[in-house]
């Protein structure tokens, strides 16, 4: 019989006017491991030939399958160690062995004691029994150990005692490991897949941009994730978490860099780094500072560092909403409570109905992201009227702080009107969705939110406390503009063929970025095998890789034919990226990567160009994290990780997402063929009780 929820509530059904209707039926164990780890001995084996059946005297029940305990309270069942209270009729201890132990009157032998938390008989198995598949318990450990991964749980979550509990009542003789050795093959399968991502990396031919993204865990230990980001030659797109560093206190800017150092120097990518995008805060702006003045030392490739478009839009909302915070928490309370009942949902529904107030999605978006918070704005103004009738009608359940005055209601209406907020909605839902958020497509977002600011600071008719919002919200969009505004971005923009230099705001498309992204191009990108050959053998900037005869040529030869080539090779560099600029834009819904693909043959040099820049990230992390009830649920995995495990399990999800097999000291654990494995097991298994 197949094992589901409802088989499950039949079963308890079926069992409650029996053994379950019994009141003193507690769980009274001192010491939780007895109900696991039993022998194939206490898994009740029948024998081939079972013995007649006879009816057992309560008295033979009691004194063979369960024990009193020291206390003279208790009885304890010798085969699950379920207790009872003394008081326990015999009847229900005869029904529990029928319910819980079908079969134990035929069972080969009975421990005369409780069950060992470790085998110590071995049965010999019957002839019929020794041809079935038998499980392999390393199995079941080794998908735990991917479940622990996959869902950001630590190992210590194997040693709470129903999760073992429920194993052994599927199976009394599942043994997991203890959670000291999760940990240890945790983390030398991390080691393990470290040694795949740093052979993916040597492997990339062209430049690798980075995003940074940082958090601080329950027991206040600051971290980093650092995430690499590139094209292939086929113009497919690739992130991959490259590490999650502990940052040590005081978790400054120089720790920050010292901590980056060390991930570069690990996958040996100082020389390969193009742009590293961060969260915004001073902390991760002096880092990169420090890290541009690093690589610049070095001689490398130029290095830039830019902001996150969408964690400065959250700030800017953040602005925008600060005055009508207090009113967004009374209404998320309310919206708690309506999620919560579904009496109050179902008046709330029908009321929306009655009113014509929209049709509203439960349960609502409660989070404190920009999307709850939206939500919440939005019920007060399209369903203010089945707002205020639901609190008045439960006035007994709900807390009469919750209804709002008139005058909380006409300062979120002000707010709504002031900032547009449909639009800011707008803006976010397109910056999570769209598949191609290239840098100057968020350029493009940020310029419009800023023409809007600009827009309502100029109306005359605004109260005093909404033109301070929106000049606190003006200063983040100069900050972010201001942070923009650099040849690398420029470069980045124009190389997306739906912008190039058409919608580039105003601030950034400055007459001498198009000469010195020019100038650029040429020196990196003029020879079609140019960089190809920096990254196999170190970049030399000013150093030009020989042809034909080698060592044989004079001197001044080699001086002619570098001249040669480097004017043949400008004037084809100027000439592609001079056609490209004057060919008109694309429709917004283009595919950009595969327009570049398309067009690679016609452009061969700007495209390895275009495949550099195209990488560079417009945000330090996924939008619908910063914007949705999603980026909580990861907040909350984060903040609960301790120390020990952090590291491992986060990057062996990540790793795993990414399409990357589990590894074990350098063997892939196939997973496919453990679950065909688990199937076997179970289908033999089910023929046997339909054949008994």
């Amino acid at each position: 019989m197949e094992w589901n929820v409802n088989n499950a509530f039949k079963t308890y059904k079926e069992m409650e006017p029996k053994a379950m209707m019994d009141m003193s039926l507690l769980p009274h164990s001192s010491d939780p491991t007895d109900i696991a780890l039993g022998s194939s001995s206490d898994n009740a084996i029948a024998n081939n030939t079972a013995p007649p059946k006879r009816k057992k005297t309560m008295t033979s029940v009691f004194l063979k399958y369960f024990e009193t305990s020291p206390d003279t309270k208790t009885r304890k069942c010798k085969l699950c160690a379920q207790s009872y209270s003394i008081a326990t009729a015999t009847g229900n201890l005869g029904r529990h062995l029928n319910n819980r132990h079908p079969g134990y009157d035929k069972a080969t032998d009975v421990a005369t004691t409780s069950v060992p938390q470790k085998p110590q008989v071995a049965v010999k198995p019957s002839q019929s029994q020794s041809k079935a598949p038998q499980i392999d318990y390393d199995h079941l450990n080794w998908l735990v150990l991917k479940w622990l991964s996959l869902s950001s749980l630590p190992p210590s979550t194997v040693d709470e005692t129903w999760l073992g509990n429920s194993f052994k009542f599927l199976n009394p003789s599942v043994q997991l490991w203890p959670a000291e050795k999760y940990k240890a093959v945790l983390k030398e399968v991390f080691r393990s897949m470290q040694g795949d991502v740093k052979t993916t990396l040597e492997h990339v031919q062209s430049r690798v941009s980075l995003t940074l993204s940082f958090w601080s865990s329950y027991e206040n230990i600051f971290y980093m994730s650092v995430t690499g980001n590139w094209i292939d030659e086929n113009w497919s797109s690739h992130r991959l978490l490259l590490d999650i560093c502990r940052i040590p206190y005081p978790s400054g800017g120089s720790e920050i860099y010292a901590s980056l150092l060390k991930v570069f120097k690990m996958y040996s990518i100082e020389d390969r780094v193009l742009c590293c995008t961060h969260d915004n805060s001073e902390n991760a702006i002096h880092a990169c500072h420090s890290l541009k003045e690093y690589l610049d030392g070095q001689k490398v490739l130029p290095f830039c560092y830019i902001p996150c478009a969408a964690q400065t839009l959250n700030d800017i909302i953040d602005e925008g909403l600060a005055t009508i915070k207090p009113i967004i928490s009374k209404i998320r309370e309310f919206t708690q409570e309506l999620n919560a009942s579904m009496e109050l949902s179902d008046d709330f529904v029908q009321l929306t109905t009655t009113y014509q107030e929209g049709n509203w999605k439960l349960p609502i978006d409660a989070s404190s992201r920009w999307s709850g918070n939206y939500q919440m704005v939005n019920i007060l103004c399209k369903a203010g009227k089945s707002l205020d009738s639901v609190i008045r009608k439960n006035e007994e359940s709900l807390e009469i702080r919750m209804v709002l005055s008139s005058a909380e209601k006409n300062a979120v209406s002000i707010v709504h009107s002031y900032l547009d907020l449909d639009s800011f909605r707008k803006t976010t839902d397109d910056m999570c969705t769209n598949k191609d958020l290239t840098v100057g497509l968020a350029l493009l977002f940020m310029d419009n939110i800023s023409e809007m600011i600009t827009t309502c600071q100029k109306s005359c008719h605004n109260p005093d406390w909404l033109r301070t919002c929106a000049e606190n919200m003006s200063q983040k969009a100069r900050s972010y503009n201001t942070q923009v505004c650099n040849v690398f971005t420029y470069i980045t923009a124009v190389l997306d063929p739906r912008i190039k230099t058409e919608y580039i705001p105003e601030t950034l498309n400055l007459e001498s970025y198009i000469d010195e992204a020019r100038g650029h191009f040429i020196r990196n990108y003029a020879s079609p095998h140019h960089f190809t050959s920096s990254l196999a053998s170190g970049y030399r900037p000013h150093q030009e890789i020989n042809e034909g005869g080698g060592g044989n040529i004079s001197f001044a030869e080699e001086i002619a034919r570098r001249k040669r080539r480097g004017s043949m090779s400008n004037n084809n560099a100027v000439d592609e990226l001079t056609q490209y600029l004057s060919e008109s834009i694309v429709p917004m819904q283009t595919d950009v990567l595969d327009w570049w693909k398309g067009n690679s043959g016609r452009y061969p040099r700007l495209s390895n160009m275009a495949r550099d820049f195209l990488a560079v990230q417009a945000t330090s992390a996924a939008p619908e994290e910063i914007f949705c009830v999603k980026g909580e649920e990861i907040d909350k995995q984060r903040y609960c990780m301790p120390h020990d495990s952090t590291q491992s399990v986060l990057c062996i999800r990540s790793w795993i997402e990414a399409g990357m097999k589990l590894k074990f000291k350098s063997t892939e654990i196939d997973y496919e063929r453990l679950m065909e494995l688990a199937a076997t097991v179970a289908a033999d298994n089910s023929d046997k009780i339909q054949h008994k």
